[in-house]
């Protein structure tokens, strides 16, 4: 899931009434791949969902730290092999071949947070464990990771809230 804006660590209140964390920043590692992202190439890439969750494939893609645009396609094209079986970058299973889509998106160099649900000192048990949330973030932020990021060719040009270099977004376009 990713939100835009700055960001609030989620709190709850304990049996005792004391309010504690419910998320904590995660620094994707070694455990990138457990939790939803592939190895390509060395590259670390993993599908996003726009804000509302409600498609059935990747609107845009993430890859961890700043790489060359062309590599990013291979490794979402990548993505889409291993987690969805199929290599068509251009369009979603299902559409139509003969409708004109745009080319490929450039890629975005960006930073973003991660937050990891729940603390692990308090876990709650809910529907939201072990998973990660994405914020784009300045890189001045607390806890910024660098990221390059590239929306899906099909999806909506405004589907996945990915940063604009031109609009004044904290990003620059990726060689």
């Amino acid at each position: 899931m990713i939100t835009t804006g700055l960001y609030d660590l989620v709190t709850s209140e304990g049996d005792d009434g004391t309010m504690h964390p419910a998320e904590q920043l995660w620094t994707p590692g070694e455990d990138a791949a457990e939790n939803g992202f592939i190895v390509h190439r060395g590259l670390y890439v993993t599908g996003i969902d726009d804000p509302t969750e409600d498609r059935l494939f990747p609107i845009g893609f993430v890859v961890l730290g700043h790489q060359r645009w062309a590599d990013i396609i291979e490794a979402a094209a990548a993505y889409m092999a291993r987690v969805h079986g199929w290599r068509n970058l251009h369009l979603y299973p299902g559409d139509d071949p003969s409708e004109l889509i745009p080319r490929i998106p450039r890629a975005v160099l960006t930073h973003g947070v991660f937050l990891r649900h729940p603390h692990p000192d308090h876990g709650c048990a809910c529907e939201w464990d072990d998973t990660w949330r994405m914020i784009w973030t300045p890189s001045t932020e607390p806890g910024a990771v660098p990221i390059t990021a590239m929306r899906h060719p099909a999806a909506p040009t405004t589907a996945a809230s990915i940063p604009n270099p031109d609009s004044g977004a904290p990003a620059t376009w990726a060689t």
